[in-house]
């Protein structure tokens, strides 16, 4: 199981973040892996930056389960860590879904650099969030409804 989870890097609807720093956070995509070497502060930097997180500083506390964040804070911070486990498979469940409308557009800005050059499943109500994917799934009451 732990090497199937290795490969796999998940952005849930709501991210569970632990009270520490936005750099610890993002730190946990690598951490506990075997095999997997300890992120470098230049790799998280990378990956806070590609998750459009440069208007925070990485010693910014986050809070008991990120409270000291905006929901689209918490999300790039979830985002910044699949960033940086880089991961063959990528699921996103409902990543955008809590979002206004500005931060939606950054958080799916962050969304189409972590999708390139991987498999990715999206899981989503929203067609905006769907927009370049090249297969499509409809699913009504657990049948699919359209392929």
């Amino acid at each position: 199981m732990e090497q199937i989870r290795s490969l796999i890097a998940y952005v849930p609807q709501e991210p569970i973040l632990f009270e520490g720093t936005i750099y610890d956070n993002i730190s946990l995509g690598r951490l506990g892996s075997k095999g997997t070497s300890k992120p470098s502060e230049a790799e998280i930097k990378k990956a806070a930056e590609d998750a459009g997180l440069l208007d925070l500083p990485l010693d910014t506390e986050v809070g008991e389960r990120g409270g000291q964040l905006s929901g689209g804070q918490r999300q790039r911070v979830a985002i910044a860590r699949a960033i940086l486990k880089d991961a063959p498979l990528l699921i996103l469940d409902e990543a955008t879904s809590a979002l206004d409308s500005d931060t939606e557009q950054l958080v799916q800005q962050a969304l189409d650099k972590l999708v390139e050059g991987r498999t990715s499943i999206t899981i989503a109500h929203r067609m905006s969030t769907i927009k370049g994917a090249d297969r499509v799934i409809e699913l009504e009451l657990g049948e699919i409804k359209r392929d």
